[in-house]
């Protein structure tokens, strides 16, 4: 934009919007500030704004849309903010304090931690800013249906942010059927505004934000420039043996820039300590604001516990924090308060420190392992570097030493290599994960279908499934299939059919939704409040009997009274370090990373960022595949009688290529206990079937044949994924599992691949004798 069009654009903002920019020296306008008010004021359009961390996302949506509500009515909420977390929503709500201050602009928080009181409060005279999370919406939507023309009569916009953990996934269904049920009962459609710094595909995230608003929605999508990195990767083994390896005194000499070298001192002749790895970790984090994130709540308690042994063997003080989804609100709001100061310390994190929380500036992020994405890699690195410095973060990689008989799969350092694809991936191309939609949501549809009976009284069967059939994210779902769904329903009790033919919520439809839990559509568990006293710790899911010891907060409690009909753990402080676990999966990799996680192998490429130890793990690695050539080789033999296939698919191909294996193969060829790890191989054993007998068998089989997804599954089978999946019947959750959960495209693509490997090992084979 031209500096008339940014003075235009400046000149439309609040007085109070100028004043906030003249208080806070800034120069001028971003380009994402200009291009997103040019959009909101001069259009009726949603809006997805795509622009990385700390780019001015927030202002850029809210500097125009403040200065259109400084102008309108106060007899309801005007703008709805949604966001994913409750500590995303905590610090937004004083940030936009901040902003507000000088203007007569109300802004609420609502999330459940927020007290009643103030709630009522808020609801008795809606005005301004809401902002909640879906969970709370739903409540609202199901609690005050009929008064929702009134909180939000006048409402102008809906701002979702952080978009990209919402599409794909249930919550974000949820989300557009809330935004849709409160456009149907306040007669319109309010603009949508959709925040994010990593959306792989906007074209598909614009379309997921817009459907349903009867909007156009346009793209504000600003590239970085010359990004500039700090960044260093680095392997251990968990015995602290280095072997061959070379390792740094001090981690600080390590990270440099990208593109640059990285010096390190050879260590080699010093005995390493006994877990080398988490002496590497505790000194990355010395002198500096930190986060380390782990990919589980487990190992966030583990590295925590191992951090303050450290710092007590040491004589430091304890300067580690912690912070995931089961610890009280009390605890994680220290952890953020902390971060934010200027004090030196360092928070041990999972994805709840992920998102955009103004965390004020970080000097470097460590990794434990490989993120999972590329967008939780770039979040993640994301979190350091503002204010003009560039990100800083080390991946530290733990393998548990290699067993001389191991087999060749076990040799290989997947979360290594996956870690290295990713970075290449953003590095090269910029590529990050595209969204994902669900044809058939039935767990979703569920529990949508529910929270209408709850909320509407009775309606025909007819009318609920126009109400509910014509929320966006069930677009796809067919009307018989619907109409099985509200016969099961009647038929299990969670709805009734009156003698009007009209349906109701029944006696255990009224249960299920009569408790808190069913605001939320992602799976939960039945957790145990642990306190010390009066003070809350956190949840845990399995309860340990009296006198037994667990691991929560980064410490450890032993227990000393257990409150079964409340569900509260007593508990008094103990020394020690324990291991502590929850339900959960790592979720889904896509077919691109290990597809380059191929290329990782088998180029020759020495990648500026990889330590020593790192360095020498890949090139062990690489060593392996010159002699073994298992990059080329369709399906490798072991020992007796068992193999494995390498299939560099992502999980819901490597899922349906199991399936195929199981269902079209093995009664045939004799194949027996095909396992797959993670998305990494599949293995299995065979008497009298060779690599390339199977190989032409699959051949010869999609040649031949068209693969219906319905074809494998078994009939007893009841996959259970999302929350409400064990409320569906057994005919749709097949359905649904096969329409979503399963994809033969790319895996028809590597059948193919596998014939001409084996083929050519076939002929290699014969050529040697």
């Amino acid at each position: 934009m031209s500096k008339s069009d940014a003075s235009e654009i400046f000149a439309r903002y609040s007085p109070f919007i100028r004043d906030f920019i003249y208080k806070n020296n800034w120069q001028s306008l971003r380009e994402v500030q200009l291009r997103a008010a040019d959009v909101i004021f001069n259009s009726e359009n949603n809006l997805l704004i795509s622009s990385s961390t700390a780019s001015g996302k927030t202002e850029a949506a809210f500097f125009p849309i403040l200065s259109m509500l400084e102008s309108e009515g106060r007899d309801s909420f005007g703008v709805l903010y949604i966001a994913p977390l409750k500590a995303l929503i905590n610090d937004q709500f004083s940030r936009l304090e901040y902003l507000l201050d000088e203007s007569d602009i109300p802004v609420f928080h609502w999330h459940g931690d927020v007290p009643t009181a103030h709630k009522e409060k808020w609801i008795k005279k809606p005005c301004g800013i809401l902002q909640i999370t879906p969970e709370s919406l739903e409540s609202m939507l199901i609690n005050r249906r009929n008064d929702i023309p009134r909180i939000f009569g006048n409402l102008r916009f809906v701002i979702i942010d952080e978009i990209h953990t919402l599409m794909g996934f249930d919550r974000g269904g949820q989300t557009k059927c809330i935004i849709e049920r409160i456009s149907s009962l306040i007669g319109f459609s309010p603009r949508r505004i959709g925040l994010s710094a990593t959306v792989g595909d906007t074209s598909l995230a614009a379309k997921w934000l817009g459907e349903g608003s009867g909007r156009d929605t346009e793209v504000v999508d600003i590239k970085e420039k010359g990004i500039v990195w700090k960044l260093a990767v680095q392997h251990f083994f968990a015995d602290g043996a280095p072997g061959p390896q070379t390792e740094p005194k001090n981690s600080e000499e390590a990270v440099e820039m990208l593109s640059g070298s990285f010096e390190t001192t050879d260590s080699s002749q010093e005995a390493p300590p006994a877990d080398a790895a988490s002496e590497f970790v505790y000194d990355a984090t010395a002198r500096k604001k930190c986060i380390i994130f782990s990919n589980s709540r487990e190992e966030t308690e583990h590295v925590t516990a191992t951090m303050r042994q450290i710092a007590e063997k040491r004589g430091d003080p304890d300067r580690f924090y912690i912070h995931h989804g089961n610890l009280s609100a009390a605890i994680r709001e220290e952890t953020e308060i902390v971060l934010k100061s200027d004090a030196i310390n360092t928070a041990c994190a999972t994805v709840t420190l992920e998102l955009g929380i103004d965390i004020g500036k970080l000097e470097r992020i460590i990794n434990i392992g490989s993120p999972n994405t590329v967008t939780g890699f770039l979040q993640r690195i994301g979190r350091s570097g503002r204010r003009s410095e560039p990100s800083e973060m080390i991946l530290v990689f733990r393998e548990e030493p290699i067993l001389p008989n191991a087999p060749l799969y076990q040799l290989i350092p997947w979360e290594l290599l996956q870690a290295i694809a990713i970075i290449q991936l953003y590095i090269e191309e910029r590529w990050i994960e595209p969204p994902f939609s669900k044809a058939m949501p039935m767990s979703l549809l569920f529990h949508q279908t529910l929270s209408a009976a709850v909320s509407s009284g009775s309606l025909s069967p007819a009318k609920l499934a126009g109400r509910v059939l014509s929320l966006s994210p069930f677009r796809n779902v067919d009307k018989n299939d619907y109409r099985d769904l509200l016969v099961d329903m009647i038929k299990r009790g969670y709805l009734q059919q009156t003698e009007e033919k009209e349906l109701i919520c029944g006696e255990k439809g009224e249960r299920l939704a009569g408790n808190f839990k069913f605001y939320a559509v992602f799976k939960d568990s039945e957790d145990y409040t642990v306190r010390i006293g009066s003070e809350e710790i956190g949840t845990i899911t399995s309860v340990p009997p009296v006198g037994d010891r667990f691991a929560l907060a980064g410490h450890v409690w032993e227990v000393e009274e257990i409150d079964v009909p409340r569900k509260l753990i007593y508990v008094k402080r103990v020394k020690g370090k324990m291991e502590i676990s929850w339900p959960g999966d790592k979720g889904e990799i896509h077919t691109k990373i290990l597809k380059r996680m191929k290329r990782v192998i088998e180029e020759d490429i020495i990648y500026p960022y990889l330590m020593p130890n790192a360095a020498k793990r890949l090139n062990d690695v690489r060593q392996l595949n010159k002699n073994t050539r298992f990059t080329e080789c369709g399906i490798i033999p072991l020992v007796n009688m068992s193999y494995v296939m390498f299939p560099w698919l992502g999980t819901r191909s490597v899922r349906t290529f199991r399936r195929f294996l199981k269902f079209k193969c093995a009664s045939k060829l004799g194949l027996t206990q095909i396992e797959q790890d993670s998305c990494y191989y599949l293995t299995y054993k065979a008497e009298n079937c060779s690599p390339r007998e199977l190989a032409l068998f699959m051949k010869n089989y999609i040649d031949r044949n068209e693969i219906r997804m319905s074809e494998l599954v078994g009939e007893n089978e009841h996959p259970i994924y999302e929350k409400y999946d064990d409320f569906i019947s057994q005919k749709l959750l097949l359905k649904s599992f096969y329409t979503d959960k399963l994809d033969f495209t790319e895996s028809k693509e590597r059948i193919n691949e596998i014939d001409a490997e084996t083929r050519k090992q076939q002929a290699a084979f014969q050529q040697q004798k």
